[in-house]
């Protein structure tokens, strides 16, 4: 009788200063308990002609590249198995010795237990409504004051109804997955990647009534530059993922809804979210006393 395998597409950061030994390590274990498809560098772009046959896509990185993957990678019939060689690894779950471990499940057609992450789509829109698509986001979008660093302020609107405007250092408008990045950084809650909502948080507001709000997943929300940084070379700029960057004027507005494509992610089934919280972002640690 014929097993069937499942065949593999590895995509490895370079970058990073151990991947390229954990990239013969990895080969070698598809190759044991799958079929490889081939090896491509991580890169923003075209999706390679290597992935048309891979039915998983394992990504050799940290949590940057493997949120630079998904986008590219979102919509397709792949899932996204992350191995983390980088600092936090919070998004890319797996490590080389849960691989090892779970080699003949992931890479020989055993059961995966996967994750759907819904991507959202950022449009800029000029004052006459024409508007430009900028990309996709994992994490999250975030409007940052930019150079000279002088505070804006931005008017808030969610499904066309207006909100308040916050004056501070900018807004962060993250997905239930990316609320433990930047968003927690700045105050913001921490949202189980399976609770479908959108977090708006401040960016050091200059008020202590503004506080992070979370709105249904399916929201339109959009950002009007009310006062903001502007010059011939640098000001206020979208930044999505802390990867994609565009400059905003005070003519345009800032609009964030759910796209349509989705990236589906492998889970490690040995693993648990909230040991991950408290393991990896210290979630609840309590202060160290001295003796």
């Amino acid at each position: 009788m014929t097993v069937s395998k499942r065949s593999t597409l590895l995509v490895v950061n370079a970058d990073k200063p151990d991947a390229q030994e954990a990239s013969r390590e990895l080969s070698a274990l598809i190759s044991e308990h799958g079929e490889l498809v081939g090896q491509v560098p991580s890169a923003n772009g075209n999706l390679p002609k290597e992935a048309e046959n891979a039915e998983l896509i394992v990504v050799l990185g940290g949590d940057g590249t493997l949120l630079g993957e998904g986008r590219r990678f979102a919509g397709g019939r792949a899932p996204l198995l992350g191995v983390n060689v980088g600092k936090l690894g919070f998004l890319a779950e797996f490590d080389l010795a849960a691989i090892r471990e779970q080699a003949a499940t992931l890479f020989g057609n055993g059961d995966l237990r996967t994750r759907t992450v819904p991507l959202l789509d950022v449009e800029i829109t000029d004052s006459n409504g024409a508007s430009e698509f900028v990309g996709s986001a994992m994490n999250e979008a975030v409007v940052t004051a930019g150079p000279p660093y002088r505070v804006i302020e931005l008017g808030i609107r969610i499904n066309g109804a207006k909100g308040p405007a916050v004056r501070g250092d900018g807004l962060i408008v993250s997905t239930s997955l990316g609320s433990t990045a930047y968003n927690v950084s700045a105050g913001g809650p921490i949202v189980h990647p399976n609770v479908d909502a959108m977090v708006i948080t401040p960016i050091a507001a200059h008020s202590l009534a503004f506080r992070p709000i979370a709105v249904p997943g399916d929201s339109v929300i959009e950002l009007d530059p009310i006062q903001i940084n502007e010059s011939e070379t640098e000001g206020t700029t979208l930044v999505l993922d802390g990867q994609i960057q565009r400059r905003i004027t005070s003519n345009q507005r800032v609009r964030i809804s759910r796209a349509t494509r989705a990236v589906e992610l492998v889970v490690n089934q040995n693993g648990d979210y909230w040991d991950t919280l408290v393991g990896k972002l210290h979630w609840g640690k309590q202060p160290t006393y001295g003796s």
